[in-house]
């Protein structure tokens, strides 16, 4: 697999690539592959590696954004930190939410026991969490969502898609029924990030394959499946 492939936007302090699913952001404990052995090939002359800027789980596909030198990290990552950056994912859940799109308000907090480990849950004391959704096709009794996140915490769309909408993303092992032959089925389609000089970042990742395989097609205007 090469990352240089999967190149979604490039300049002298921007990379953003398409993350395939199944590659962690950070090397796992278990030693298994993760994106640091990529960031070699990933340098396009330069003598440093990219920094990723902030975070994808091992599943979620698509747009992931990473600095190519240490102040322009440092600016994105603030960038991130104060909401100024636009999100935008594609997702498939395990059923049909009522409505056709709203804003789920619903704080999130870390809860963990020896039996289960660690999970994220909502709590009216947990931080402030926010993400916006409208419902995009239907397929087999699944929907087809958009989410437009305005934070970023731990498995945010995962756990707002479950009780806020009432419904897990197919494939989700933790929130979700697990046990299916397909990854958890969430896509970071589309990343925007202003600068104050530089025209602004902007990259869409192609409409995932495992999406087209329940049936799904990529939502007008959407960059096509990656063939």
């Amino acid at each position: 697999m090469l990352l240089s492939n999967r190149v979604l936007f490039l300049d002298g302090e921007a990379l953003v690539i398409d993350k395939p699913a199944g590659l962690p952001v950070d090397a796992p404990r278990d030693g298994s592959l993760s994106l640091e052995n990529h960031l070699d090939s990933l340098r396009f002359g330069f003598k440093r590696w990219p920094l990723a800027v902030h975070r994808l789980d091992r599943d979620t596909s698509g747009c992931l954004l990473l600095a190519r030198n240490p102040k322009a990290h440092g600016r994105f990552t603030r960038a991130f930190e104060s909401r100024e950056v636009e999100k935008q994912y594609l997702a498939i859940v395990e059923g049909v939410p009522d409505g056709d799109g709203g804003t789920i308000d619903l704080p999130l907090a870390k809860v963990s026991t020896a039996e289960e480990g660690w999970r994220m849950v909502g709590d009216p004391k947990g931080k402030p969490s926010v993400s916006h959704w409208e419902k995009l096709a239907l397929v087999d009794g699944r929907s087809l969502l958009r989410f437009r996140p305005e934070t970023g915490r731990t498995h945010q769309l995962r756990v707002h898609a479950l009780e806020g909408l009432g419904f897990p993303l197919v494939g989700d092992p933790v929130y979700g029924r697990g046990g299916t032959k397909t990854r958890t089925l969430l896509h970071a389609e589309r990343l925007v990030v202003k600068r104050d000089v530089k025209p602004s970042i902007i990259a869409e990742a192609p409409f995932p394959d495992a999406f087209a395989a329940l049936g799904f097609t990529a939502p007008e205007g959407a960059a096509p499946t990656r063939g």
